[in-house]
């Protein structure tokens, strides 16, 4: 392994006996390491902000939650022409192109039937006919206020012209036969026409209109489509960033803090209070989930914004989504209880084991402090990351529809009926913004893993120095052990650090797109998927899931042994695999227990923060008007994440604590023929083959 690990970064008890000085791994001659790999993760970042600089110049987040009207302008763009401030509903105008689009030969599209933006979904008059008519233009002497105060309805003001035309649903005013309800700011048509409204309608002279029920089969499904649904998760993100700042920022900086105090004054009663805690928020969260689902209470998810008729149920994508999610955390609710009664008997093994790293982080103070640098710099990072994913995912050009319908509609500007100008607009995503999609959601994650992996080394430095001086906080490690931590890392180690986040990134990525593929050849197949397909998707899942852990488990050790000798990421990765293997009887069992322990810690921070967000977003604000979310499923899971992650720098005290001092013990141990020299009486007692503790893990 190159020489013994003692002179690098502690001194031997015949030096200390004879000089009482040595060299610690502070002095060390080191060298950077990994150097192409630094320029890479350069090379990336500068990617990243071109990349994002086409999502700010070509994006508008507005195109997420609102469509386009007949002209190519957004329902709700202050800029549109006409200016549609507050006009944020799409409404097609004409129920027969809405029919003949729906039907299966026909060359009709929905894009291109003509639609307008209201302020609300028109309904039919209850002793009457009522008109909603084109934007005021030409001979139409109205203001856009003065069009809203009428209804949309100036088919007195007509010329006759104007009347029969509009009689033919040619325009300029149409007639208001169906009932509507906005459904995510399009409105849906409901098949069940106002007989009164018809009867007029037919009294005047109106062409036949169609109430077959594909009229509401067809708006429907354009609302319900893939695409559609996506777009309103993303626009989810943008309206949620008050529950982000909140319950995926402050809370679990708040919460993670709290737990890394009582981790030090109360050690050993937190093993229980996480494993009890843990159970009562997922069966908390899942709760609330039955409820979005409707499944228990009186306030499910509804797709309708604004109040409807309670007779009127409609269904959507979103609903769907939050029953399968609800299916799914029943499932882990259950295994997270049953798993908590099986180590129930373990958790006394992973007490001894914290206290060590308690006794650390109660002399090392600082430590404590550090994970609210890594904490802020993310925060950094995630608020330019989100505000260009919305800019990205909305980035497509405006672009009128290349269509071959018959169709004329009257245009005001004109003063004629035109059939020349049919074609609606929709928004075009060539296939390079799909690309830079995908680009952006890798650099948020390569950059995430290395933002925690700066973290981990930092933290294995500043424990290592503390390991190698015998448990003592003394003149051999400086004053700020975290900030001379900091400075090797940024100096020496930035490029391994680079090397190893990448590669758990690329590993994470590559199953992520075969299991996209997996999905996509399963959709489009027709035939039935065999056994030997699925026993060969399942097998490759299966491994890739197990060297994904693997190597989050080697990169985790790797740093360790990166912050103590300065190797490069290879070196540091085979020094490490080989302590661990050499001692994994000796260390396995208590390391192995502790880890869950602090996992269920993660999960009790992050599970908090989910439940905090379902509260906020069951609010008034986040349930009506513009800020209505199309499901608290996206946002409550980005809070999760957000949790998660805050919650990991924390814990990576507690858990690069452990590592580090197990770690440095092996080689300490293997140094002086099995007995270490330089561990703390408390880890002796620990990790000691012949103690009691020792017997405690073998069982009965």
């Amino acid at each position: 392994m190159g020489g013994p690990l003692g002179a690098i970064i502690g001194r031997y008890p015949s030096a200390a006996a004879g000089a009482g000085g040595g060299g610690s791994i502070i002095r060390h001659n080191r060298r950077c390491r990994d150097i192409a790999f630094l320029v890479l993760f350069a090379a990336f970042w500068v990617a990243m902000i071109v990349n994002s600089s086409f999502g700010f110049n070509q994006g508008n987040p507005l195109r997420l939650t609102y469509e386009l009207d007949y002209k190519g302008n957004i329902c709700g763009d202050k800029h549109g022409d006409p200016n549609l401030h507050e006009l944020d509903v799409r409404y097609w105008m004409n129920p027969n192109q809405v029919y003949q689009s729906g039907l299966k030969e026909s060359k009709v599209n929905l894009a291109d039937a003509k639609a307008i933006c209201l302020m609300e979904c028109p309904n039919p008059a209850v002793d009457g006919l009522n008109f909603v008519c084109d934007y005021p233009e030409g001979d139409i002497k109205l203001s856009v206020d003065d069009w809203i105060n009428r209804d949309y309805d100036y088919f007195e003001f007509l010329t006759p012209d104007m009347r029969n035309s509009s009689l033919q649903l040619q325009g300029p005013c149409y007639p208001v036969i169906f009932p509507t309800v906005n459904v995510y700011w399009s409105c849906q048509f409901i098949a069940r026409a106002s007989n009164v409204s018809l009867k007029h309608w037919q009294q005047m002279g109106g062409v036949s209109i169609d109430e077959n029920i594909l009229i509401d089969k067809t708006v429907h499904k354009a609302i319900d489509a893939r695409s559609a649904v996506l777009k309103r998760y993303i626009a989810d993100i943008g309206k949620s960033w008050p529950v982000f700042i909140v319950c995926g920022g402050i809370l679990p900086i708040f919460l993670s803090w709290i737990w890394l105090l009582m981790i030090r004054y109360f050690v050993a009663a937190m093993t229980w209070i996480t494993v009890v805690l843990f159970n009562a928020l997922v069966i908390s969260v899942t709760m609330f989930f039955y409820i979005k689902a409707g499944w228990i209470g009186n306030d499910p998810l509804t797709v309708v914004i604004g109040e409807s008729d309670p007779y009127v149920h409609i269904s959507g994508r979103e609903i769907s989504h939050l029953h399968t999610v609800t299916i799914f955390m029943t499932a882990v609710m259950i295994i997270a209880f049953l798993s908590s009664i099986a180590i129930v008997r373990r958790i006394l093994i992973a007490t001894p084991v914290l206290k060590v790293a308690a006794k650390v982080i109660g002399e090392v103070q600082a430590l404590i402090i550090f994970p609210f640098v890594p904490c802020f710099i993310l925060a950094v990072f995630y608020m330019f990351w989100f505000s260009a994913t919305l800019h990205l995912f909305s980035s497509g050009q405006v672009v009128r529809n290349d269509c071959n319908t018959d169709c004329c509609s009257y245009d005001l500007k004109l003063g004629k009926v035109n059939c020349d100008n049919c074609c609606g607009y929709s928004i075009h995503y060539t296939p390079h913004i799909s690309i830079a999609i995908l680009f952006h959601l890798f650099g948020c994650y390569w950059a995430t893993q290395f933002f925690l992996a700066c973290s981990s080394t930092v933290i294995a430095g500043s424990v290592a120095s503390y390991y190698w001086a015998r448990g003592e906080v003394s003149h051999d490690i400086p004053f700020l052990t975290v900030v001379s931590s900091m400075k090797r890392l940024m100096r020496y180690s930035l490029g391994s650090v680079a090397l190893g986040s990448l590669v758990v990134s690329v590993v994470e990525w590559v199953r992520f797109i075969l299991e996209c593929l997996r999905r996509k050849l399963k959709f489009v197949g027709s035939a039935r998927e065999s056994c030997f397909g699925k026993a060969t998707s399942s097998s490759s899942e299966c491994c890739l899931g197990c060297i994904d852990w693997t190597l989050k488990s080697v990169n985790r050790n790797a740093y360790i042994m990166i912050a103590i000798t300065g190797k490069g990421f290879h070196k540091a990765s085979v020094l490490a695999t080989g302590l661990i293997m050499k001692n994994i009887l000796r260390i396995g069992k208590v390391n192995v227990i502790g880890d869950v322990i602090l996992f269920l810690g993660k999960l009790c921070v992050s599970l908090f923060c989910a439940l905090f967000a379902f509260l906020m977003l069951d609010t008034h604000k986040y349930k009506s008007a513009h800020n209505k979310i199309s499901s608290p499923l996206i946002s409550v899971l980005v809070t999760w994440a957000l949790g998660y992650i805050v919650a990991k720098l924390f814990f990576a005290v507690v858990e690069m604590s452990i590592d580090t001092i197990i770690l440095s013990f092996c080689q300490d141990a293997e140094e002086h023929q099995g007995n270490a020299q330089y561990a703390p009486p408390l880890l002796m007692e620990t990790l000691d083959e012949h103690s009691d503790l020792q017997r405690l893990t073998q069982g009965p």
